[in-house]
């Protein structure tokens, strides 16, 4: 933005200069190039293009999950009763109400007297021995049936779920009791005891390999194939859906999980492969989602029919319509499968209104319901595509959104790639090892998309980007948040935290992660602008603030800030500030009518902020009182 000003003013007070900047962030050219636009900030929207901070966040569960949340889904019942699925790398969890239920499914339970127990005078520390128990550490378990070793360590002590701390070997793990052992404890816990052991759980951060998809798709480079062993480093990625009222899960690599809610919440997910009558269901997986037109259930990068067990990593089976266990494909029934033919994995399925959109590591296809005798149709679209994760793709109505490869992609019925200002900005500061982690969130209320991600030096989802598909503008900032829905069932969406709990998000005006509330620490801060060609000096001595403080309780305030520079290569000279306070909401909004300043400079760039609770702004067209200072 550079002001013009008269140059037969011959140095008496300018007029008032109107500051209105174009909406969006700008990062990928330097300062002075992106003259009239923001370049930087922190929990801001646009809207109609005027910067405005986010709405607030509360508690949406009052107790906590056991690890860290990477999917989350909402169903409701015929009966009207609301559910929200979470998976982690530790847990399946059914929330009712706002109570999150344990409801992993069990991978085996021993015979009674498998399982027998081994305590150490003085130690809490008990020894399992169950051969061949398939465990691995972190794994939860449950015992019942156990009676007293003789001492402290009690029938009630061991009738209970521990998760596994060691395991020695094959045949043999540790627990870690809630008292130490004594000199009588000296049983084994009796020939009654029944272990059962939920699915083993998996990991919360990538741990070897290196390069943008360490665990799946990728080791040395960007789109690189890998050229080790995967094993052992895939993150714990869950896909929900839900088949009718009940719920249908997969464990990335591992298992097909299905949740009976007439059963209740008292009640676990068993593997589909469990339910009786099941027909040749997938015994693994990538994706699992619902077609919901047609009432298909549909497994992607699963096994084949003909070859169970093997997973195939661009096969896609689906079950008969209708059904969630008859999966065998018959001239009676629906069910099939298809292979995609470009890529070496389908990475991720996203279904929009009238498709499912299927994007491997190299290539997008639409897949159909066409009917019988194929069932389902899929045609590729697009070859040389790259996406970043499982979850980094969403859709809104017919459109699919994804990030790739240094690159942000739209697919309206043609894949294109989107214009971002702030695409090598938000690159250059991404974790590469921990894209895995990478999860996109629909926001249609404000026409947003959003991207969380570990940034640099961190491990966990702590930054966010966010393109406003309505005037295409882009902006970004920092927040902690692992997986999100836009349905809540609380008319607001459900984001979780690394903290454990989920938050209803839009909700107020104050970070409620805390008690009391926390403010919300947001800002904008614009490019430098100058007057002419930037040869000339100026002076600033007032700033005429325009800002709305909409539903903001109390007196709220917002900070503005002028930083002057000399040149565009130096530091900030000088800083001036001052706050905008609204006296009045009714009738009619009033605030500060104006912030005296002294200021002078080549270039000004403009910050206004707030950091109190309750506080909400929209910045409007501040004016600044100018005038030329001279060349030197």
């Amino acid at each position: 933005m550079t002001l013009v000003y008269d140059p037969y003013n011959r140095g008496l007070c300018m007029a008032l200069q109107k500051l209105q900047f174009k909406p969006g962030f700008i990062q990928d050219v330097t300062d002075y190039t992106s003259e009239g636009g923001w370049r930087t900030g922190d929990k801001i929207r646009f809207t109609m293009g005027f910067p405005e901070t986010i709405g607030g966040w509360a508690r949406f569960t009052t107790g906590t999950m056991l690890g860290t949340c990477r999917d989350l889904h909402v169903f409701s019942t015929l009966t009207g009763t609301n559910y929200v699925a979470a998976g982690t790398n530790l847990k399946l969890y059914i929330i009712s109400g706002s109570d999150p239920i344990d409801v992993t499914p069990i991978r085996s339970t021993t015979s009674a007297g498998d399982v027998t127990f081994g305590a150490t005078n003085g130690s809490a520390v008990i020894t399992v021995t169950d051969s061949a128990h398939g465990a691995i550490l972190n794994d939860f378990v449950t015992f019942s049936g156990a009676v007293s070793l003789g001492g402290a360590i009690t029938a009630a002590v061991l009738n209970k779920e521990y998760q596994i701390t060691a395991i020695p070997n094959a045949n043999t793990y540790t627990i870690t009791a809630s008292v130490n052992a004594n000199g009588s404890d000296t049983g084994n816990g009796g020939s009654s005891v029944v272990g059962s052991y939920q699915i083993n759980t998996g990991l919360n951060t990538v741990v070897s390999g290196s390069g943008w998809g360490a665990g799946y798709w990728g080791r040395n480079t960007w789109s690189s194939a890998a050229d080790t062993s995967v094993a052992g480093s895939q993150l714990r990625l869950w896909s929900m859906d839900n088949f009718g009222e009940d719920l249908l899960s997969n464990v990335r690599g591992g298992g097909v999980y299905y949740w009976d809610s007439s059963s209740g919440t008292g009640t676990r997910a068993v593997d589909i492969t469990t339910i009786g009558g099941a027909t040749s269901p997938p015994q693994v997986a990538n994706i699992v989602l619902v077609s919901e037109r047609d009432r298909h259930a549909l497994a992607f990068g699963c096994d084949p029919q003909g070859d169970p067990g093997n997973q195939d990593p661009l096969t896609i089976r689906f079950s008969n319509q209708g059904s969630v266990s008859d999966w065998a494909a018959t001239a009676t029934n629906t069910a099939g499968e298809l292979r995609i033919g470009t890529g070496t994995e389908i990475v991720a399925a996203v279904q929009t209104k009238q498709q499912i959109v299927v994007i491997t590591d190299r290539s997008v296809s639409a897949m159909q319901f066409i009917g019988t005798p194929f069932t389902f149709g899929i045609t590729e679209v697009s070859t040389n595509t790259s996406i970043i994760s499982q979850n980094s793709a969403i859709a809104f109505g017919d459109f699919v959104f994804w990030m790739g490869d240094r690159v942000f992609y739209q697919y309206d019925g043609n894949v294109k790639v989107i214009p971002c200002p702030i695409q090598e900005y938000i690159f250059d500061n991404i974790n590469l090892a921990q894209l895995a982690k990478v999860v996109s969130a629909n926001n249609s209320k404000f026409n947003e998309v959003w991207w969380f991600y570990p940034s640099l030096g961190s491990d966990n989802n702590d930054s966010y980007v966010v393109y406003n598909y309505s005037d295409g503008t882009w902006y970004f900032g920092t927040l902690a948040r692992t997986a999100w829905t836009e349905h809540g069932v609380s008319g607001y969406p459900l984001a979780a935290s690394p903290d454990g709990y989920v938050y209803s998000h839009e909700i107020g005006m104050s970070d409620g992660s805390t008690n009391p509330p926390s403010p919300i620490n947001g800002y904008v801060e614009s490019s430098s602008f100058d007057i002419g060609e930037g040869d000339q000096f100026m002076a600033i001595r007032r700033i005429i603030p325009d800002v709305g403080f909409r539903a903001s309780t109390g007196n709220p305030t917002a900070t503005f800030t002028l930083n002057a520079k000399d040149y565009p290569g130096g530091g900030v000279e000088q800083t001036e500030s001052g706050n905008a306070t609204r006296t009045s909401a009714s009738p009619v909004e009033k605030f500060t009518s104006q912030i005296d300043v002294r200021l002078r400079g080549r270039s000004v760039s403009l910050k206004v902020e707030s950091n109190e609770v309750g506080t909400q702004w929209r910045l409007g067209s501040p004016r600044v009182d100018i005038r030329p200072d001279g060349r030197r």
